[in-house]
């Protein structure tokens, strides 16, 4: 099989623009992953390429359970892996670029930013190939490159310098899908004629037979289960999942899917209810404190009375961010389900961003500009370091269990042990 992945100096140097232009050519054949815990990118990849995408991260998850998860997904010809911030960024915490090449020994691309520049490129590259002595830096790609003779000037430089590192071609600075339609910032809003213009584009002046050829690889095969084994569950489970609340990993769903005898999906937006013989819900992180997504589910009365009910019966509720705002009261003057006692407000100033550990001994990730107006029915504190002070992050009130952390349930039992109610 083949497999790349595609990664950078920094944030916003052209990542997606690649990875949205080889996941576009490679759509009948790709499985596609994201590096780290983001939600948005695996969106757009699969809007892309019609296939789900995979998150892959050594934080939430040890390194042997990473390496099942590629193993278990990787069943396509080809998988485009995409990075995350610098391809170095994360080491602290085990999950960068590099860590997640380097365990799968998958071949990386650096797609170098050329604007401005020339030789410097190689001395950048030099930087990057001699950090680590065992990364897997095998290609580049030249970004907002201003002509032919820019590209071969740098092509040149970087020949002379490296016998181990492919050029792979370049993109020209300033093209014309980007500045016409800002794709590159709004992957929902395009269409097929707009997305396989943006592709021919990018993929212009790259050599994609030298870019397959760097691509070879040979997959592990894994073949123990690394996670606690767990018998199948005789129980029904909601998940509410629509546009608003669509924080939801694929393995999770997947591997819930594995779990239960029954799972519904429930559409919040379209005012579909909770069946009365479900046994427990799960409700996802999204966006439900913004007053586009608010005005989508406010008038959802059949729902939110059909949550209610569920919680009245002292049944079991698990929400993620989104999922927790939506059973507090109000987030500011949104009124909200009301089934926890506390209320929210939206600060414009980022409350949480990054891993963080939690009290009960959970590890995961938390991203968010709302902030408790009241401490009522908190349990739980999130910490960026282990054990160490930290900030409410959780509520819980009989049953119902709502926490700003999401996290991944495979290797996470505990958290179905204590609030799915298997």
């Amino acid at each position: 099989m083949k497999a790349l992945l595609i990664s950078s100096i920094a944030s916003n140097q052209g990542k997606t623009l690649l990875t949205t232009a080889l996941l576009n050519y490679y759509k009948n054949s790709v499985r596609p992953f994201k590096i780290g815990p983001d939600y948005i990118d695996p969106q757009f990849h699969y809007k892309i390429s019609n296939t789900k995408s995979i998150n892959l991260d050594t934080f939430i998850m040890n390194e042997n359970q990473v390496k099942w998860i590629f193993d278990k997904y990787s069943n396509k010809d080809i998988s485009i892996l995409e990075g995350v911030m610098g391809f170095y960024d994360g080491m602290d915490k085990g999950c960068s670029a590099y860590d997640i090449g380097k365990l799968l020994n998958i071949p990386s691309v650096l797609l170098l930013d050329a604007s401005g520049s020339y030789i410097t490129i190689s001395a950048v590259l030099k930087g990057l190939k001699t950090y680590k002595d065992d990364n897997t830096i095998k290609a580049v790609v030249l970004n907002k490159v201003s002509s032919t003779m820019h590209f071969e000037l740098i092509k040149k430089q970087i020949q002379s310098d490296f016998d181990d590192i492919e050029v792979l071609g370049w993109i020209k600075k300033d093209l014309e899908t980007i500045v016409s339609t800002h794709l590159g910032l709004d992957l929902t809003k395009t269409n097929h004629e707009k997305l396989q213009k943006l592709t021919n584009e990018v993929l212009e002046n790259i050599d994609l037979e030298k870019l397959e050829t760097v691509a070879s690889f040979q997959k592990e095969k894994i073949t123990n289960y690394p996670f606690e084994k767990i018998e199948k569950v005789d129980k029904k489970l909601s998940i509410v999942y629509d546009e608003n609340f669509s924080f939801l990993y694929e393995d999770n769903l997947v591997f819930l899917k594995e779990l239960f005898s029954k799972v519904e999906l429930i559409n919040p937006t379209k005012n579909e209810t909770i069946s009365k013989d479900t046994h427990l819900v799960f409700i996802p992180g999204g966006y439900v404190e913004t007053a586009e997504s608010y005005n989508n589910i406010k008038d959802s009365n059949n729902f939110k009375n059909s949550l209610i009910d569920h919680a009245n019966k002292n049944k079991h509720i698990y929400a993620e961010c989104a999922g927790l705002l939506y059973l507090a009261k109000c987030v500011d003057d949104k009124p909200m389900s009301g089934i926890l006692d506390v209320e929210f407000t939206l600060t414009p100033k980022r409350v949480r961003l990054g891993y963080y550990y939690s009290q009960n001994g959970l590890k995961g990730h938390a991203f968010h500009y709302t902030k408790p107006l009241d401490t009522k029915d908190a349990i739980d504190i999130l910490s960026k370091k282990e054990n160490s002070k930290g900030e409410l992050g959780a509520w819980k009130k009989n049953n119902v269990y709502g926490t700003y952390l999401h996290t991944m349930f495979r290797n996470n039992i505990k958290i179905l042990k204590d609030y799915f109610g298997i």
